[in-house]
Order: structure tokens, then sequence, then C-alpha cells
């Protein structure tokens, strides 16, 4: 059977290899000069392979049709990366959160375990080849248009990616090649991607400050509603807030109804709890404990323990605390209300970057239009999907790469 493959990030390359395995003749047409592009930036450059999770809790963090998956991460799940990237000579290692991260840090090794498997297997790569078409036959594909050349085919997987960082290469391609053959494509919005806020000089003050274990809520106020929760890291920056619970977020935000209105109307709040692992009460405490320590210092200059440079003056204007006041002098009632500041730190969301500075696509070829068994179109005979142009997202965590190998996997298996 003649494959063609079209796009070479991580789905069409595991796509590639599922389907030279079962002895087909595979190409990759690849539309930049080199494989893997956006797998290279993954993980700030070091790559977050995958999770060490289960399946359940794999489809739990895949807000965008999880369920969709399940066959999929049965057939190739993370343990079958892993295992995939051992045999190509590279190990793994496991961080917070269940993150696996290739040993060395570097995404350029975890590309060249597949770069070195598709050499083994022989799977032909043809660069600067973008395709434009695919040809049908009585609603069966058989070729494809790219460059202005013809490649015949018995079968097509599209691993087009969808439109984050289109630098790479995600482009959105693959969504009209799909829509021309009577695929539809559902609304495509930006996912794990950081987001804006209304208060532009708290982002001036604080930009660049990075947070670890921290708490975010985020409150519909209109409904008086906490729709998501989250702990871990976050940053500060020049336009709002970003970091791993911010990205994951949005790929709530992005499924939550009216939630444009809801954002002009400022009506969506983020409160941060600074100080997570302690109850009020304990905070309370350990301010008391400070304060006794710098009794005679003024105020602005007491919190050097307990806060980050950058947040002392924030909270301070917060507190409505005169900063010259001695600490001796300062008020039960004004301690609570400095303790209250730091667990519900709030600021309201204005909106989310743009889809270029998205992680990963929300929303792509309607689940619905696909055999979740085989990744095959129920439209077109013989056309296949892998990765992200599928109507499939998930949080941050290493949980959208493992979509990309095991969709890739399942489009490149035999039926």
């Amino acid at each position: 059977m003649k494959v063609i493959v079209i796009g070479g990030g991580p789905a069409g390359m595991m796509a590639a290899i599922a389907a030279k395995q079962n002895k087909d003749e595979v190409i990759i047409l690849e539309k930049n000069d080199r494989l893997g592009k956006k797998l290279l930036i993954t993980g700030k450059g070091r790559c977050n392979i995958t999770s060490s999770l289960n399946i359940e809790e794999f489809i739990k963090n895949t807000p965008g049709n999880g369920m969709f998956l399940y066959s999929a991460f049965k057939k190739f799940n993370n343990l079958d990366i892993i295992n995939f990237l051992k045999e190509e000579g590279l190990e793994v290692k496991e961080e917070r959160g269940n993150r696996i991260f290739p040993v060395t840090d570097k995404s350029i090794d975890v590309l060249n375990c597949f770069k070195s498997r598709l050499k083994k297997l022989n799977i032909k790569i043809y660069y600067n080849t973008k395709v434009t078409e695919i040809i049908t036959k009585n609603n069966q594909v058989c070729s494809v248009i790219a460059n202005r050349k013809k490649y015949e085919a018995d079968k097509i997987i599209l691993a087009t990616g969808g439109k984050s960082y289109p630098l790479t290469g995600s482009t959105g391609d693959g969504y009209d090649i799909a829509k021309k053959l009577g695929h539809t494509v559902t609304k495509i919005k930006p996912s794990l991607v950081p987001l804006e806020i209304y208060e532009k000089d708290i982002c001036k003050k604080l930009q660049g400050l990075s947070l670890k274990n921290v708490s975010i809520n985020i409150k519909d106020q209109k409904n008086n509603k906490i729709i998501y929760e989250d702990f871990g890291e976050m940053l500060f920056t020049h336009f709002g807030v970003s970091g791993p619970v911010i990205l994951s977020s949005s790929a709530h935000l992005v499924r939550y109804k009216n939630i444009e209105q809801i954002m002009k109307n400022k009506e969506l709040e983020l409160i941060i709890d600074f100080k997570p692992a302690l109850t009020e009460e304990k905070l309370e405490k350990r301010i008391i404990r400070d304060f006794e320590e710098a009794k005679n210092k003024q105020y602005k200059n007491s919190l050097e323990k307990l806060l980050p440079q950058k947040l002392i003056p924030i909270i301070i204007e917060k507190s409505n605390i005169n900063p010259e006041k001695k600490v001796n002098e300062i008020t039960k009632k004004e301690r609570k209300n400095i303790v209250y500041i730091l667990k519900h730190f709030s600021v309201k969301i204005s909106n989310s970057r743009s889809i270029e500075e998205a992680i990963i696509t929300s929303g792509g070829i309607n689940i619905k239009e696909i055999n979740p068994k085989t990744m095959e179109s129920k439209i077109c005979k013989g056309l296949f999907f892998a990765g992200e142009i599928i109507d499939v997202d998930s949080y941050t965590g290493g949980f959208n790469l493992q979509i990309a190998y095991s969709t890739g996997y399942v489009a490149g298996s035999k039926i």
C-alpha cells in the first residue's frame, strides 16, 4: 500500500513510522525545510514528552473531546512513547506535576530519536513540499498535488497541525484541504495561551515575576461561580499573566459560555493565593512573627522574608497602610487585611492573547466525521487524520504531545 503522510511533526512522523512497520510504502511531504519545528520549541525547548498519569487522567485533562481519544490512548500510550525513545537511546525523567522530560533537557534529542527511526525504516521525506489538494476517485483518495506535482497514494494521513505558532508551519493548510473533501471544521480558537488583564499598572510593576506553588481561582462574577481552579507556577507579563496554571485555565475558558462578553463586562476575576500552603490563621501567625522581629522597622521594609521584592510595593498599596508606618503601630484589623490580600489577590481578565501566541489550537476537524478507532474519515475512504488538526486539545503537562503520538500511531496502523 502506498501511504502519504502530509506533515512532519510528531503526529506525522509517528504515523509514518507505524505505517512503515506495517510494510507499507511510505513518504512524508513536509512544507518546511526540516522536520519537527514545533516539537523543538515545546516545553521551552526541553520538550515535555508526555505525562506519567494513567489513561483515565489523560482524558480528564483533555477538555476538548477527551473521550474521542480513549481508543487511541489504549493502542499507544505514555509507556509506549517512553519505550520508543529508550529504544533509540534516550532516557527520560519525571518532574513535578507528573511531567516527563528527556534526561538531557533538550527537545532536539527527542526529535533526533524520531529522525533516527525514520532513517532506519528508510522512509522518504520530501522537504519544502507544500500539499495544496487531495485528489479522490469514487470517494476514495488516490493522489495529492504538491508543488504542482502529483503523488499517487492508496492512503493519505493529514497531520498538518493547527493554527498555533504559525512560524513553525502551522498555518491551517490542512483545514482547507479537508473542507474541499466535505469535512467541517469547528471554530478555531487559541488554547494554552497567556491571558491579558485590565490592570496594566500591575502588569508594568510585576512584569517578569515568576511564582511557584501558588493557587488560582477564576470566577464568573455575574453568576458568582468559580469556573476554574489550579495550583502550580505562573508568571506576570507586560500584558497580563502566563505560566502553566494560566495556560491550562485558557483551555477551560475557551469552552465557557459567553466568555468573550463576560470578559468585556469585566466580570471574569482571577484570584491568586500567594500562600496556599498556609491557612489564613497560620499566615497571620507567620506575619505576627515577622512583624515582631521587625517591630521598629517601617511597614515597607517588613515583608522581605515573606514575599518576592517585586510584589511588596503592590501588596503595600492594596493594603492602604501608610508605607512609612512603624510595624508595631499596625492594627489587628490592618494585619488581617494583609492576610486577606495575600490569599485573595484579585485582577480582572480582559482577553486571551492571539492564536499566534497559543501553544495549541482549540477546534479542528469535527470528531463526528472521524472513526476514533482508526482515525479514518467517515466521509472519504483512505483519508486519515492525526494530531492537532483534529478537534481535540488538552491542558499543559505533555498531554497534547501524547495526543499527537497516539493518533499518529493509530492513523498509520493497519485497520
